[in-house]
């Protein structure tokens, strides 16, 4: 029986290792000595195969879900800033009439039982708002007052003890709701051209300088010592979440961090709030996947979900278990699943650890789900997969292996290199080595026809792990392998009746078509007349009578020319991925990014549900 390796860790998917930012001890600090680290750290988003290439295959989940990089896209060299036309950049606020502000004394020049009250009179005060979007320049006097006093409050609460009251609750999460809470703009393209969040910049709020620090001061206030969550629920309740949900949809994705911190805090502390926080995310899900597949929270409420789902109690609930059947498979079937994948495959993997007699509806669920033109996403499915296979139990493999190793077997035939290529890693992972030597009786059949036409691919690094593959079915049992080998040139040879049978029948349709007396009315119209006998050609499969054991010399040879020249070599082989076109970029917008500073690099687990 197979053993699952125990001290086998997965490395992060390549795509969640971009913008591993420090957590920040201050709101609105200068960030330019972590500009150059984020950057590099950004530089690690590459694509399912580069990411297999560089941490091998088998990977396993980790004890965090990935975070969700705040630059999606990278960059070669320096593009100028082009201006160009541009979305609505910000929500509309409702100004306030009277914004004149008096500034108030610090917290610190104020006597200790005066500090309440001044407390509560700079919350009111901030309830002002101001015009970030028609007029920026605008009241910048009372715009540094009111972000000085936020600044004060922020260190206030960070560095005392005993000053969240009973009475600070409702100002606070008033000046929260007050400043926050708003309608999001609508996501209008540029241009007329579809949005593609891979490619696309994000619309960053210009009211950003009193929005960071509003989040650090209600961050701060959740995390106290002092906060009392007894208290506290009565302000912090079921609109307050919905509410909170809400601005997931929020284009800036400094401002999504933010949120999916604080909601993580809330999940925590509020354990009447966490059937209905579940609930609500549900219902984002369901509206995303079945009516507009357009939010843009999805990954980091998916992140959210991972540091719970690694907290529930087991036996697992039948409403958990609805949620994975319901919600998390389907996700696997939205056009935009490169954005959250990373996220989405450690939520499900989290699952089977959990519960291993999920493994087959998941598994089956995946193969009803997967992509048929597009292979990127096929990258991503078998990604996944891999990790599915590294936590299934042998007695739940041998109910899906016909089934997995079907389409194993159209992914091996694919002639998109890196499908074929992501396909044949497999064979080098260990437990599933372990799994197909157990029932290599069922799996060499289904494999042998598939990995035997392969070795005609294009591309010839697709060679030797063909040869890899066909050498370890070899040694796994050479018996049932000579009779495959036997049995494969009767096959061929049947397939190739068969094309002569269907080119046969179109040269009767040909025919029978010849004498409609229409045909040269048809013809007059310009419509060029189709031969028969190229349209079998072009379906028909290539002919190679080369015996079977000599196509093996030939792989093993070119297996053996690979590995001198790779060896001979210097430096690491470049790892070929798909590139996206490099668009005109705004600078600023980019540096905002780079420059923003996470709370934490992963979210802790929460226990338990």
């Amino acid at each position: 029986m197979p053993t699952k390796p125990k001290d086998k860790k997965s490395t992060k998917p390549a795509a969640s290792k971009a913008s591993k930012e420090t957590p920040s001890t201050a709101a609105g600090e200068p960030a330019a000595d972590n500009e150059k680290k984020n950057a590099s750290k950004n530089n690690s988003n590459a694509s399912g195969v580069a990411n297999h290439a560089a941490h091998g295959p088998g990977s396993r989940a980790s004890d965090h879900p990935p975070a969700v990089p705040l630059v999606k896209t990278q960059y070669s060299g320096v593009s100028p800033n082009i201006r160009k036309d541009r979305r609505q950049n910000s929500s509309n606020f409702n100004i306030s009439q009277n914004r004149e502000l008096q500034a108030l004394p610090l917290f610190a020049d104020t006597a200790a039982n005066e500090r309440e009250e001044l407390f509560i009179k700079k919350l009111r005060q901030c309830l002002v708002q101001f015009d970030f979007v028609q007029d920026p320049l605008s009241d910048l006097k009372w715009k540094e007052v009111k972000r000085v006093a936020l600044l004060d409050m922020v260190e206030y609460v960070s560095t005392n003890r005993g000053v969240i009251t009973a009475e600070i609750y409702p100002e606070i999460v008033a000046m929260f709701s007050a400043n926050l809470f708003r309608t999001l703009p609508p996501s209008s393209n540029p241009t007329g051209a579809e949005f593609d969040p891979e490619e696309d910049e994000p619309t960053l709020e210009a009211g950003w300088p009193h929005i960071q620090v509003i989040y650090e001061l209600f961050l701060r206030f959740l995390e106290s010592p002092d906060f009392q969550p007894n208290t506290a629920k009565r302000f912090i309740d079921h609109k307050f979440v919905t509410m909170l949900l809400d601005l997931f949809d929020s284009e800036d994705p400094r401002e999504r961090d933010y949120l999916k911190t604080i909601l993580h805090r809330i999940y925590g502390k509020f354990l009447g709030l966490r059937a209905y926080i579940r609930r609500h995310i549900n219902n984002i899900f369901y509206r995303f996947i079945y009516e507009t597949e357009r939010h843009n929270g999805v990954g980091e409420l998916l992140e959210i979900l991972g540091s719970i789902i690694n907290g529930f109690a087991l036996p697992l609930k039948d409403e958990h278990k609805s949620f994975l059947l319901k919600v998390l498979l389907p996700l696997h079937k939205v056009r935009s699943l490169s954005v959250y994948h990373p996220q989405l495959a450690y939520c499900v993997v989290q699952f089977l650890e959990k519960d291993p007699t999920l493994t087959e509806q998941v598994i089956l669920s995946l193969l009803k789900y997967w992509p048929k033109v597009h292979s990127p996403k096929e990258v991503m499915f078998l990604n996944e997969l891999e990790e599915v296979l590294d936590v299934i139990e042998p007695n739940e493999f041998t109910k899906v292996m016909q089934p997995l190793f079907r389409r194993l077997a159209q992914c091996v035939s694919s002639q998109h290199f890196q499908v074929a290529e992501r396909a044949l890693y497999y064979w080098n992972n260990e437990y599933i080595l372990s799994l197909i030597s157990d029932n290599v009786s069922s799996i060499l059949p289904i494999m042998f026809p598939a990995l035997y036409k392969t070795k005609q691919h294009w591309n010839k690094t697709i060679h030797g792990l063909i040869y890899n593959a066909l050498k370890l079915f070899m040694e796994m049992n050479q018996k049932l392998f000579d009779e495959c080998t036997q049995q494969y040139k009767p096959d061929r040879q049947k397939e190739k009746e068969k094309s002569r049978e269907r080119e046969e029948q179109w040269s009767k349709l040909e025919k029978v078509a010849s004498t409609n007396p229409l045909r040269q009315q048809f013809l007059k119209n310009g419509t060029p007349s189709e031969d028969a006998s190229s349209i079998t050609d072009s379906s028909a499969a290539p002919s190679n009578d080369e015996p079977v054991t000599e196509g093996l010399n030939h792989l093993q040879q070119e297996a053996g020319e690979l590995k001198t020249v790779e060896s001979t070599s210097t430096g690491a082989r470049k790892v070929l991925v798909r590139r996206k076109s490099e668009l005109p970029h705004d600078n600023i917008t980019l540096k905002a990014l780079e420059t923003h500073k996470r709370k934490e690099d992963y979210l802790s687990t929460i226990k338990k549900d």
